[in-house]
């Protein structure tokens, strides 16, 4: 009984648990509901708030739209009549020049109606002239007695002389254009290149003389049976002269090393006094290394003096013996130094690299320190050693070119040629043998004379001149300046000298008569 009122109580006590649970759901189920309903309603206003929005920005963007379509089609409307206005102006001004064509039309028309014309009236002129003209024709062969091809041989030889005259006169006029041009402006260059550069006029002799203390010691010079001056010739390749002159030895050799190797020598032996031929072998071994010495520390003094720089030892060394060479009495060295200067200050001038210039100039005559080893002449000779130093073909071709043995390529060459010119005619810088100096104005003196017309001819200024008289009866005032310029050119063409030579041609007419 117990257990059935339990069982019955837990029954209901289970389904008024069910009922109250079913109650608390169904209450929250409205409650959601109520949420949901509620979150719907909120979702649908903002979604209608998004719509109202994007309407009211889509509406904004389409009046922007338009608006800029307006502008665009403004602008592009502005456009269209600005270019409609030049295509106005383009034809008006087409219609004007149209017009001025039309009438520049007429006024040829009427000018080649004019021409035709006056041409017709110049070939009935002309038949007129030509009747004219045969007419006195036939009247001067009437009066002179000479046929047609006399006649015609006398026209050609005067109007020959008249276009010889006139040639003559139109040569000298340009001829003196040219002169003033280019003399004015090289003689500038050139005066201020010789006046920045002062230069010692000096010369340096070949022969080498050695001082003795006294006569005996020419005899210990000469040894026993020319002992001993065998061996010191055949250790310096030079000769020993030993004559009566008092108080000196001359030393002779082609090769100026070899000669101031030999002097040295032999005035160490002379201090020394042991002469004999160990000795002598000895002291020229050693002096010779010496010279090579100083012949090298003159070169790098020369080059740094010049501010040339990069040489090679060799080079330097061939520039260094350059001081025991001379060129007409003209020391090679300070020749070589003085060019370097002169182009130097030419090309500034100019406006070109003064430092290439002075390069050029400084090793232009490097080829005269083996000139007398080697073949040919020393142009060449110089170009061929700086080759192989990987020298530039600007210094290349100035050093090959400049006594114009080839054709310069570059602007520096005929500086180069200038300079050395103007160093090698200087006053004071060169000299020459009597013998040669005699047979030079000799040879200026018959080329002057060869021409036809030239009565007498003298060199004068040491060569520096030639003055020509010429035949006034037969040489004329414009003949003068033709013979004087093929004066000038024969004496380029034949002949070599230092700087230049003048011409100068004299015509004078001397009328004489006496009153009795």
């Amino acid at each position: 009984m117990d257990i059935l009122s339990t069982a019955i109580g837990l029954l209901v006590g289970y389904g008024v648990a069910f009922l109250m649970q079913r109650l608390v759901f169904k209450a929250r189920l409205s409650t959601q509901e109520k949420e949901l309903q509620s979150k719907i309603d909120s979702a649908n206003r903002e979604a209608d708030n998004i719509l109202k929005a994007a309407q009211l920005d889509a509406a904004g963007e389409i009046i922007k739209k338009k608006e800029k379509f307006t502008a665009e089609m403004t602008q592009a409307q502005n456009q269209l009549r600005n270019q409609e206005n030049r295509l106005s102006k383009r034809e008006d001004v087409l219609d004007r020049e149209a017009t001025e064509l039309r009438e520049r039309e007429k006024q040829q028309k009427n000018i080649e109606h004019e021409l035709e014309r006056k041409s017709k009236n110049i070939d009935a002129r002309g038949k007129d002239l030509t009747a004219v003209i045969a007419q006195q024709k036939n009247q001067l062969l009437k009066i002179t007695s000479l046929n047609v091809e006399s006649a015609k041989e006398m026209l050609l030889d005067r109007l020959e002389d008249e276009c010889s005259r006139d040639m003559d006169q139109v040569i000298t006029r340009k001829l003196e254009e040219a002169k003033e041009i280019a003399e004015e402006k090289s003689r500038e260059i050139i005066t201020t290149a010789i006046q920045r550069y002062a230069a010692e006029q000096t010369c340096e002799v070949s022969v080498s003389m050695v001082d003795i203390p006294n006569d005996e010691m020419k005899g210990r010079v000469i040894g026993r049976e020319g002992r001993n001056i065998r061996a010191f010739e055949k250790a310096t390749g030079v000769d020993v002269i030993v004559d009566d002159t008092p108080g000196i030895i001359i030393v002779s050799g082609f090769n100026p090393l070899r000669r101031e190797v030999a002097r040295q020598s032999m005035e160490k032996l002379i201090v020394d006094g042991r002469i004999h031929p160990t000795r002598i072998e000895e002291l020229v071994a050693q002096t010779a290394k010496d010279v090579n010495t100083k012949v090298l520390q003159l070169g790098k003094a020369a080059a740094a003096e010049v501010d040339v720089r990069g040489l090679n030892n060799k080079v330097l060394t061939m520039i260094g013996s350059l001081h025991y060479r001379t060129s007409f009495g003209q020391n090679v060295l300070r020749h070589s130094v003085e060019v370097a200067f002169l182009a130097q200050v030419m090309a500034d001038e100019l406006g070109l690299d003064g430092s290439i210039a002075r390069r050029a100039g400084f090793l232009h005559d490097i080829g005269k320190a083996m000139d007398r080893e080697a073949e040919g002449g020393h142009p060449a000779i110089g170009a061929n050693y700086l080759k192989r130093f990987k020298e530039s073909s600007i210094i290349l071709n100035a050093v090959e070119a400049h006594h114009g043995d080839i054709q310069a390529d570059n602007p520096y060459t005929p500086l180069v040629a200038a300079a050395d010119a103007i160093s090698a005619s200087r006053p004071g810088a060169r000299r020459e043998t009597l013998e040669r100096y005699i047979k030079r104005l000799e040879k200026l003196e018959d080329i002057g004379s060869s021409f036809e017309g030239v009565v007498n001819c003298y060199a004068i200024q040491a060569g520096r001149e030639v003055r020509v008289i010429v035949n006034a009866e037969k040489i004329d005032d414009q003949t003068t300046m033709k013979i004087a310029r093929d004066i000038a050119t024969k004496i380029e063409d034949e002949m070599t000298y230092p700087g230049e030579i003048k011409v100068t041609l004299l015509r004078e007419v001397r009328c004489v008569e006496y009153a009795r």
